[in-house]
């Protein structure tokens, strides 16, 4: 008799450590992103909890989607805290062991859920796990050997985009010693190559299903009002976190070895176009360029980008 309490005690453990629907949490982090978060939201199955993460104090986006969608309750970060930083107090707030990381302009296929939990299951060992972009000209995933995937099968990869990429709380947590999923000094750019590379390093596996797809319409998160202001910060942001990324990996002198030469040739096509009075172009290279110098004399991610 006790040996069946015991086995049934397990299998109710082993139940609510799987991979299931009520086990899983998608954590969404928006600013700016009211045009696109309804038709985000309502690709994901309504029985999957959602937990949004908006990077403001705006109260009345909360209220909108929390009275709208029973399944979504929002968080207000309060100031622009960036993706790695909001996509931690996501997952923080997720009671669940799996936390499908999303970004507002992504949609899921009507099965794209399932067909995750069924290869998690099958999988078992995953740390992080991803569906494929349905646009096979920008692939989401970096591997070595591209020549050899089998798109027909399961495959391991080097590291994810960071738009949709669903990981194993669980597995994932004790390999970081207490450090943050996402390293927040990463504001934009990076801190999903950086968390891959953690885990790589730690000898766990990313895996990607090729059956499983989403559809991303990249660069539609923040509405398109504001677009010349988010291209200049994702110039300062892309320049900022390619240089910390070779720093905190390979070094100081490596990364100013490597980054030191687009920071000249940014400040050379900075004053060619303010010299053929190319203004917008002009300040492009201009944010490029102090990008890399911000991040050269080790000041941290500051630039946020005017979006009042």
């Amino acid at each position: 008799m006790k040996q069946l309490v015991y086995l049934w005690e397990y299998l109710i453990i082993e139940l609510c450590m799987s991979i299931s629907k009520q086990n899983l949490t998608v954590v969404i982090v928006t600013l700016k992103s009211d045009h696109i978060i309804d038709q985000c939201i309502q690709s994901i199955d309504n029985d999957v909890s959602i937990i949004v993460v908006e990077n403001s104090n705006n109260t009345d986006f909360k209220n909108y989607i929390e009275k709208k969608y029973r399944n979504v309750s929002c968080i207000l970060s309060n100031n622009n805290i960036g993706m790695g930083a909001g996509n931690n107090i996501g997952i923080e707030k997720a009671k669940s062991d799996f936390v499908l990381i999303l970004n507002p302009d992504v949609l899921l296929f009507k099965n794209t859920i399932d067909q995750l939990i069924y290869a998690g299951k099958n999988l078992q060992n995953f740390a992080i796990i991803s569906p494929i972009s349905d646009n096979v000209d920008f692939p989401n995933f970096t591997i070595k050997q591209k020549n050899n995937i089998d798109y027909e099968k399961i495959f391991e990869v080097d590291s994810l985009d960071g738009y949709c990429m669903l990981i194993n709380k669980k597995r994932v947590k004790p390999i970081l010693n207490d450090i943050n999923f996402f390293d927040e000094n990463f504001f934009m750019y990076l801190e999903n190559d950086d968390l891959c590379k953690r885990i790589k390093d730690s000898n766990e596996k990313i895996f990607v299903v090729p059956l499983c797809k989403i559809k991303h319409f990249g660069a539609k998160a923040v509405s398109e009002n504001f677009f010349e202001e988010i291209e200049l910060s994702r110039n300062w942001h892309w320049s900022w976190s390619k240089f910390y990324f070779s720093k905190k990996y390979k070094g100081y002198y490596y990364a100013l070895l490597e980054g030191f030469p687009k920071f000249i040739s940014s400040i050379i096509k900075c004053f060619f176009y303010f010299v053929f009075l190319k203004k917008y172009k002009s300040k492009i290279y201009y944010n490029k360029a102090l990008g890399y110098f911000n991040a050269m004399i080790g000041k941290k991610s500051w630039y946020r980008p005017k979006l009042d």
